[in-house]
Formats: C-alpha cells, structure tokens, sequence
C-alpha cells in the first residue's frame, strides 16, 4: 500500500516532469523516476511516523542521490548502515560524462559520507537515528552543462526556477505535515531559507524551530576545517541535541 510520502513524492515526480530548462543547462535528471525503488524503501523503512527533527538538503549530488535516489546518498552509507541495494535504472537523456552506475558506482559523494558518517557516529544502528530524525532534499533535480558540469538551483533563470521552487515547496509541505517535526533543519542556508518559506506559506500559524548546520560539501573551507565539530555545536546551541 502507498505511503503519505510516496504518494507526495509521485506528486512531485509528475509536477516535475514537463519542465524545460534552457541553455547552460544541457542534461536534467531525477532520481526520484529512474532511482525510485531504493527511494521508495527508503521512504517505507525510514519515513513512517512522526519525527522530532526533520533535516533538509538542496539537491542532489553526482555520486550520491543522483546515483541511487537517496538524500546524500554516499554509496557505503546507503548499503552498509541503512541496508538498502536494489538495482537502478537509466535516465532518458544520459549524460555521457555523467552516467548513471547506481550501486556499482566506485565515486565518493563527500558530503554524503561526512553527514551520514556523522549520523552514524552518534546512532550506529540507523533504525536508532530513523526513530526521531528524517532526511530529505529539497529538490530531486540534477542539472549539467554541456560538459557535464554541475549547474546549481541559483544559476538557472528565475522563470525557470520559479515553478520548479513552487513543486518543491508543495512537496516539503507534505512532508512536513506527514512527519510534524519539531525542529526543522536546513543543512546549509539554502535549505534553511526554503524551511522558512515554506512554513510561511503552509504552516503560517505553527510555530516551529527552524535553524540550519554547516553544509557538508568539500567546497566549503569552513567544512573543510570544522566538520563534525561544527555541526554538532551547532545542534547542541539550536537544542536539537543535549550532547
């Protein structure tokens, strides 16, 4: 039987779908259509019930959710703590650059490992992590260039970004709505600034406790330096964690 957040994720596939991006973006994939069986167990094994604290990301990565469907979907991760493998499929407009390897995929999402490897520090057993925690991403696309360069969500032209930024915001809300969080997390400013938009718009009268942690990316000097020690202060000072 369908979850809330299948259903809700199909939603957002569909919204999705006939949107068109123009030049520098080349190549638009989505995980959620051709990664949709691990996504799915993800959502069925991790995303039943109500969570005290909902993290949120941008997009995915290219060797992590754009290879297996799952937020920050660092390889190791997925397999070995959540215990999730299936088999993947291809997007309709592959990259050649960019291929999809799914599970055989040999590349290190780095900000997949450092932020489920922090995770996994803490609860060992991801069941112990999944039982009042839940992450997910924002938007499921993944935009390249030509070359196969990753494009960022702030480098597409704003009509083009609006409606996609609109499908997302519904879809957080859903989430939001099935799991009633307490806390709401941004893992990064961009993140925290969609929490925020979309408790404006959906949940204008709650009252939720909405904060951000340092991103993990290796583009980030500060994350370079500071990770975990950073992020964890920071969800000690915002009282998600005592510790």
């Amino acid at each position: 039987m369908e979850t809330e957040l299948e259903a809700a994720a199909q939603e957002l596939i569909r919204a999705l779908a006939p949107l068109l991006f123009s030049d520098p973006v080349s190549h638009t994939y989505n995980p959620l259509e051709y990664a949709w069986t691990p996504h799915q167990q993800y959502l069925r094994r991790f995303g039943s019930g109500k969570k005290r604290v909902l993290f949120l990301g941008m997009n995915p990565g290219p060797w992590g959710m754009a290879q297996v469907g799952i937020p920050f979907g660092e390889i190791p991760a997925v397999r070995d703590w959540m215990k999730i493998e299936t088999a993947v499929d291809k997007p309709a407009n592959e990259h050649p650059k960019r291929p999809i390897e799914g599970f055989s995929c040999q590349r290190s999402e780095v900000s997949g490992r450092r932020l489920w490897g922090f995770f996994a520090e803490r609860y060992p057993q991801a069941e112990d992590f999944f039982a009042d925690h839940f992450v997910s991403n924002f938007c499921p696309l993944v935009w390249m260039g030509e070359t196969g360069r990753n494009i960022t969500p702030d480098k597409l032209a704003k009509s083009e970004s609006a409606p996609v930024d609109e499908a997302c915001r519904l879809h957080l809300s859903k989430t939001i709505a099935q799991l009633e969080p307490e806390f709401l997390i941004g893992v990064g400013a961009f993140a925290e600034k969609q929490l925020k938009e979309t408790v404006k718009a959906y949940f204008p009268d709650k009252n939720f406790k909405i904060g951000k942690i340092l991103h993990p990316s290796p583009a980030s000097p500060a994350a370079n330096k500071g990770w975990p020690t950073i992020p964890h202060q920071q969800l000690i000072d915002l009282g998600v964690w005592d510790a």
